[in-house]
């Protein structure tokens, strides 16, 4: 078992930064790949960005592509989303997610992911 946990969402302006964080505990080393997701009210949850483990692949939704970095620190466990000039569309409960599973790895499909992090909310305020 992996569990999950993000921190750092928060209320912020429109055009600001913020850095969310996703701290991983338990079987992490089984952890193949690593990814963000969000869900906006009354929206279906939808990709944002994803790291492998091993090798670094970034891989990022064309909606934050350009303002954002996903990242790791394999020494803590820990995953970060730098996200740059917010915009009240970024507005959401963001969401960590693992894999531990092999086979066919697509980035950007929720089912593909073993373990959830409970989100963390990103209100961008114009």
């Amino acid at each position: 078992q992996v569990q999950l946990v993000e921190s750092g969402g928060g209320l912020v302006e429109a055009g600001n930064f913020l850095r969310l964080s996703c701290a991983a505990s338990g079987r992490t080393f089984s952890s193949l790949a690593m990814a963000w997701f969000r869900q906006a009210p009354g929206k279906e949850r939808e990709f944002v960005a994803a790291i492998k483990w091993s090798g670094g692949n970034t891989y990022y939704a064309e909606s934050v592509k350009g303002r954002s970095t996903i990242s790791r620190e394999n020494a803590k466990n820990t995953m970060y989303l730098q996200m740059n000039s917010l915009k009240r569309e970024d507005t959401a409960v963001y969401y960590c997610a693992a894999r531990s599973s092999r086979g066919v790895y697509l980035p950007f499909a929720r089912w593909v992911y073993d373990y959830w992090g409970q989100g963390t909310q990103v209100t961008v305020s114009s």
